[in-house]
């Protein structure tokens, strides 16, 4: 008698998540199963996208992540289905192959190149925008319950405008950056030209004009040290054969008093002793009144004031070529600065679009040009962030705590102090690294100390004069508030006192470039007017800071961070 056919759907022991046979079976409190492994992977998963656990099966969300408890009944099942499947080998008795059931949608129309799902042999022309994937109307139900769904088509025109927009924004960089190289191709040659061009044509002649110049005046000082020698030999040989005449008129004179002292008769004696009397008494009285004037004087003036020329020469070549150096420095950094701000301008206009392009509106800020700030929420729209120039700063300053903070520093390292040719070499005063020329600019300083003085300065201010031009204050360059007992402001050494008192160690400096308009306050829960100086500014600004004893000047972080907490 034949035997019998047993027929399996084997398809309910597959795993929805794998499509294989369940391997350690685990349920869930829903009641559906999943492999053990392939449940805890697909927890893992929503739990990185901050995602509620759910089912993939029927979609029910958990409080909390479920734990899967092994199903005994269904290992058993699956194990006799092996068993079967190997009986099948040798007696041939029917049985159904597993269906695979896939892991998704994407994947198996992505393997088999077709339009439809091969769960539900429906259309894809759903997406899925929670997990960026492409379903049929019916998937949603299952393992995409309860995430945010689209069309297919709408999506694929939403992603189309975005890559136009890309692209568009890619080639216009590239063809930026084309035309920035080939405008740095045209400066490198431009350079190379240049550098022959002021190196012979310029400074070389500019140069050779100077030696040539110094070798004139060299010949001058040699002529007038040659007629110095001159007048000099003239006179003294003029005064030694003077002399010898006179040494010789004194030898006879002794030759006559000594033939006086020796004769015998007094009445000889008495005869001529007066008139050799007068004649002695007018050698010695003529003797007196000799000139004794120094004939290597002239020599001692001449080399005085040739040293003096020397040091004056050397002191004017030194300032005056460190001025050149840093002026071509400033040239480069200034042309860095050009090329970054080029790229925060195409940054910025990229950004303007992304924002326009998805409707969002900015903080309200205070766009009327005539409204000036009153709080300090309104002030700190115009921060802008500083560091100071360890290369302007005086020996006795030192500057930590990432270039914001200057102390006066301890005497065993003053010795220590790099020589920079730019620093102030009298006055205990340093200047920012970052010049002021914006319409509006804003920062805050601490002030640790009885005296201290906040400036603003331009870079020319003199720095190793010991006279009012390296002060702030005291000249045309430069703009200053002193804090001591009380406060005063001062500009080309004129000073104005204030009543007001320091009450506080935050101070803030508001600068209104355009309209040339430097404001000083007090900073604590509400901004303290302090005064108010005008001028018309014609180079930007640079922040400066002079310290008295024991004082300490640092300046503030103003970035909406750190104003946070």
């Amino acid at each position: 008698m034949a035997e019998p056919c047993i027929t399996l759907e084997t398809s309910r022991l597959c795993c929805p998540l794998c499509g294989e046979l369940l391997r350690n079976p685990a349920t869930i409190s829903c009641g559906h199963s999943f492999c053990t492994r392939c449940i805890h992977d697909r927890f893992d998963r929503d739990e990185r996208k901050n995602r509620a656990c759910s089912c993939p099966e029927c979609g029910h969300e958990f409080p909390s992540r479920p734990e899967p408890i092994k199903n005994t009944a269904l290992a058993d099942l699956v194990r006799d289905m092996h068993r079967l499947d190997g009986k099948r080998k040798y007696s041939g008795p029917f049985m159904q192959t597993p269906k695979r059931a896939p892991r998704s949608c994407v994947e198996t129309s992505t393997s088999s190149g077709s339009n439809l799902c091969v769960i539900h042999s429906r259309p894809l022309d759903i997406y899925c925008c929670t997990d960026e994937q492409i379903i049929c109307a019916l998937c949603p139900s299952a393992e995409h319950a309860g995430h945010t769904i689209g069309c297919v088509r709408e999506e694929r025109r939403r992603k189309q405008t975005e890559l136009r927009d890309i692209q568009a924004k890619s080639k216009q960089i590239l063809q930026e950056q084309e035309k920035k190289c080939k405008n740095m191709v045209k400066t490198l040659k431009q350079i190379q030209e240049e550098e022959g061009r002021e190196t012979q044509d310029y400074c070389e002649s500019v140069l050779a004009g100077i030696i040539d110049s110094l070798q004139r005046h060299y010949m001058s000082v040699r002529e007038l040290i040659r007629g110095h020698e001159k007048e000099a030999a003239a006179q003294v040989q003029s005064s030694l054969q003077t002399l010898q005449v006179k040494m010789e008129e004194i030898k006879k004179r002794d030759a006559e008093l000594d033939r006086l002292a020796q004769t015998d008769s007094d009445v000889h004696f008495l005869q001529n002793w007066p008139s050799m009397q007068r004649l002695c008494k007018k050698d010695h009285l003529h003797h007196l009144h000799e000139d004794s004037g120094d004939p290597l004087l002239p020599f001692e003036s001449t080399k005085r004031a040739v040293n003096q020329l020397g040091k004056e020469l050397e002191e004017v070549c030194d300032r005056e070529f460190a001025s050149l150096s840093q002026t071509v420095g400033d040239g480069g950094e200034q042309q860095e600065s050009e090329e970054e701000s080029e790229e925060d301008d195409m940054q910025q206009r990229c950004e303007a679009s992304n924002t326009q392009s998805h409707g969002l509106s900015g903080v309200n800020n205070l766009t009327e040009h005539n409204v000036e700030p009153k709080t300090r929420a309104e002030f700190l729209q115009y921060a802008c962030c500083l560091s100071l120039d360890p290369t302007t700063a005086h020996e006795d300053l030192v500057i930590s705590a990432g270039d914001k903070v200057v102390r006066l520093s301890p005497s065993e390292f003053k010795s220590q102090a790099v020589r920079y040719p730019q620093r102030f070499s009298q006055r205990r005063q340093v200047l920012c690294r970052e010049g002021l020329q914006a319409e509006r600019c804003y920062y805050e300083i601490e002030v640790e100390g009885d005296k201290a003085e906040i400036a603003l300065a331009y870079k020319g201010i003199d720095r190793k004069s010991f006279t009012q031009r390296s002060a702030f204050g005291a000249n045309a360059n430069s703009w200053s508030l002193d804090r001591s007992a009380n406060y005063s402001v001062s500009h080309r050494a004129d000073s104005i006192q204030l009543s007001t008192r320091p009450s506080q160690r935050r101070l803030g400096v508001y600068l209104n470039f355009k309209e040339g308009a430097l404001s000083f306050y007090e900073v604590s829960d509400r901004m303290i007017f302090l005064y108010k100086m005008e001028a018309e500014f014609t180079e930007p600004l640079y922040p400066g800071f002079w310290l008295g004893e024991k004082c300490c000047i640092s300046i503030c972080d103003l970035t909406p961070d750190r104003l946070r907490t």
